[in-house]
């Protein structure tokens, strides 16, 4: 079983000068999960090399166990210092793919073309593609083969205006995921804010916040084993 783990290269919070990147939880949550129950793991990053890390995931109120278990796991640090450069990546060498969240992806995985071509690759080959939290930011742009939002009338979830709100960033991001997934004719639905909940139609699988991680990532790995 392999699955790629798709992350950001965006480091700048919108103008703010504030640090963003990829919540560390919502990658070492599914990581270990999955690499637990013998998942080969790739992950890579539009611009390869080191994938940045959202400072505020690293703060004391955002530690669980597993990014304990990352911060003292040297292996899975160089991973995440020496990722694969997105363009290089093929779908049919994997089993699924997943896009953990972080603000990030709002501004580079929305309109990255090679992503966009990525997701379209495994919803084609009607593989399991995952997001979490702002990863669905990742759909975007995303068309299935009739040309359609390829969320149009599917069941999803995602990080909520309210969470949006709760993290004062509602004016800082290009846009809100919540809003963006109704906008593009998904099915939208959400629990209270920073609550498990996570979502699959048909192949595809969406988590509302860091919160619902593992949730998405069992998801994952039961249409895969």
């Amino acid at each position: 079983m392999k699955v790629l783990f798709v992350l950001t290269s965006h480091d700048q919070l919108g103008d703010t000068g504030k640090k963003t990147g990829f919540w560390v939880e919502e990658f070492a949550t599914p990581y270990y999960l999955l690499l637990d129950k013998g998942v080969e793991i790739t992950v890579a990053t539009p611009k390869g090399g080191k994938a940045p890390i959202d400072p505020s995931s690293t703060s004391p109120s955002a530690q669980t166990e597993s990014t304990e278990r990352f911060n003292n796991d040297k292996a899975a640090q160089k991973v995440i210092n020496n990722t694969v450069k997105l363009s290089m990546v093929n779908a049919q060498d994997f089993d699924a793919v997943f896009y953990p969240g972080g603000h990030g992806p709002l501004w580079d995985l929305a309109n990255d073309e090679e992503s966009i071509q990525l997701i379209r690759a495994f919803d084609e080959q009607k593989k399991p593609i995952g997001f979490v939290c702002h990863a669905p930011a990742a759909l975007k742009n995303v068309k299935n083969a009739t040309g359609e939002p390829l969320v149009k009338g599917k069941k999803v979830t995602g990080f909520t205006n309210s969470e949006e709100a709760a993290v004062q960033l509602t004016e800082v991001v290009p846009f809100l995921v919540e809003d963006m997934l109704k906008e593009n004719g998904g099915i939208y639905s959400k629990k209270g804010d920073w609550q498990e909940y996570a979502l699959k139609d048909g192949n595809l699988v969406t988590g509302q916040n860091p919160a619902s991680s593992e949730l998405v990532a069992e998801k994952l790995f039961e249409m895969i084993k």
